[in-house]
């Protein structure tokens, strides 16, 4: 155990696509159709995991279209749940953590709220999605406001990431990070205090001192 993790949390943020559920097929399906309708090469979209949507769209898309671009990427997100499962060890978690768990998700709510039926694990009472922001992922502000909301000062908390824009807006929040390598080789989490292969390699225990978490 990394030597940065071996403390007790007052609660945990964890991101969404990528460590708690795998939305992948769907993502692709759908941002593939999407590039096609738009022209955009594949080469484009590399590197855009964990940021929002929106974002993304404006990187690529003249301001003219942006608006209409963003709708039919999220029309397409929505329509295709098929094959959005939970990642291993992520409904154990969220279960032992209750009420000190948390979610930060580039997606917006709609989308999110949909892609957390599908999968089916617990839902926190705290999700904090790019609607709820002004600054998404890689800016610090969705773990810091997610942080706000479980009453709990950011350098208390835990955030569990798999992409390197969420990494880096967590360690900007003053959060200890742990990435899962579920999207991203482990020369890409270099930011992460620890990197683990996915949530179900650790346990999780609870105490009058906080979070504890120990490798499996």
């Amino acid at each position: 155990m990394s030597g940065a993790l071996d403390r007790d949390f007052a609660a945990v943020i964890f991101d969404m696509d990528g460590t708690l559920i795998d939305s992948t097929p769907a993502v692709i399906r759908s941002w593939t159709t999407w590039a096609l309708e738009y022209g955009i090469t594949a080469e484009q979209l590399a590197d855009s995991h964990g940021l929002p949507a929106a974002a993304l769209v404006r990187r690529l898309i003249p301001a003219d279209r942006a608006e209409e671009a963003t709708r039919r990427i999220v029309d397409l997100e929505l329509t295709d749940l098929d094959g959005v499962v939970a990642l291993p060890g992520a409904a154990r978690a969220l279960q032992v953590l209750g009420d000190r768990a948390a979610i930060a998700t580039s997606s917006t709510r709609v989308l999110a709220d949909a892609r957390l039926r599908a999968s089916g694990i617990p839902v926190p009472t705290v999700v904090i999605t790019v609607d709820d922001v002004t600054h998404g992922k890689p800016d610090p502000e969705p773990f810091r406001t997610a942080a706000h909301r479980l009453g709990q000062r950011p350098e208390d908390c835990l955030v569990v990431e798999d992409a390197p824009a969420g990494l880096a807006g967590a360690a900007d929040a003053g959060c200890a990070t742990l990435a899962v390598v579920t999207t991203n080789t482990p020369d890409r989490l270099t930011r992460a205090d620890l990197i683990v292969p996915n949530l179900g390699q650790v346990d999780w225990s609870l105490s009058d001192r906080g979070i504890r978490l120990t490798r499996r």
